[in-house]
């Protein structure tokens, strides 16, 4: 019996003296944190999505506060957050927030992208993506199970006949639906850009006319018709320079399948 005493109260003379040390250790070595971060981070949506090019809020919130950031960075927080947070660090707002939003560079949906097979399974893009590329014929297309829809923490995406659509009015251009879309069809853009290229299809025009009514067939004719130089045809499919395009709207005019809108 009295083994059992001393062992236990050797084991709980280990655990205060462990204790007390471990105090005074947090102690000395405790780290002063600016309250503005606290402050700061309450401000900010707690998405997470990295778009401001910090590792999250918490990242950005500190960054703010050491000065290796600015107010009007965080897209999906807006003019409103950029206020806030420059109250706190005592600057006057300057610049807003340059409004971006998610688009899905496809038009495939059910009436112009032949399905290929029928499915049943995990309702998953990703999950389809690894059948023979999806289910359409075109397997550069929208899968349209909606992992995007999923992701979307501003409930901005929805799928319509098998095809993903975003509401740029509730996008609040964190990216996160860009990062699950198994395709790669979804790019976070500027708002204010006027035509955008609505097909990532890179197979040739004439293997193209057979699998989707929509798809880009790199016909040329929106280069001929571009009158600044900003589209090129490479690789079948048309692709737009914004630093070059002056949103005259000549070669979504001009396209015969429709894709640039």
């Amino acid at each position: 019996m009295s083994a059992v005493v001393v062992a236990v109260g050797s084991v709980t003379v280990i655990g205060v003296v462990c204790a007390v040390m471990l105090a005074v250790v947090s102690k000395a070595m405790a780290v002063a944190m600016d309250e503005r971060v606290a402050l700061i981070r309450d401000c900010l949506p707690g998405v997470n999505c990295g778009a401001c090019g910090f590792s999250g809020c918490d990242g950005y919130a500190a960054a703010l506060v050491g000065g290796g950031a600015e107010p009007f960075m965080c897209n999906p927080g807006g003019d409103e957050v950029s206020k806030r947070i420059s109250l706190i660090l005592g600057k006057t707002p300057s610049g807003g927030v340059v409004k971006l939003s998610a688009v899905v560079h496809c038009l495939g949906d059910f009436d112009t992208n032949r399905a290929s097979m029928d499915y049943e399974g995990i309702g998953s893009c990703a999950a389809v993506k690894q059948l023979y590329g999806g289910l359409g014929a075109c397997s550069f297309g929208c899968i349209g199970f909606g992992d995007c829809a999923t992701a979307c923490p501003d409930g901005a995406i929805c799928i319509e006949n098998g095809l993903a659509r975003v509401d740029v009015r509730r996008c609040g251009g964190c990216g996160l639906c860009s990062g699950v879309c198994p395709n790669g069809l979804i790019s976070i853009e500027y708002s204010s850009i006027i035509v955008t290229m609505k097909c990532k299809n890179m197979e040739k025009g004439a293997l193209m006319r057979d699998k989707c009514s929509k798809g880009c067939i790199g016909c040329t004719k929106c280069t001929k018709g571009c009158l600044s130089g900003a589209i090129t045809v490479s690789d079948s499919l048309a692709r737009i320079d914004y630093a070059k395009c002056t949103g005259c709207g000549m070669c979504a005019g001009g396209c015969p399948r429709g894709c640039l809108v």
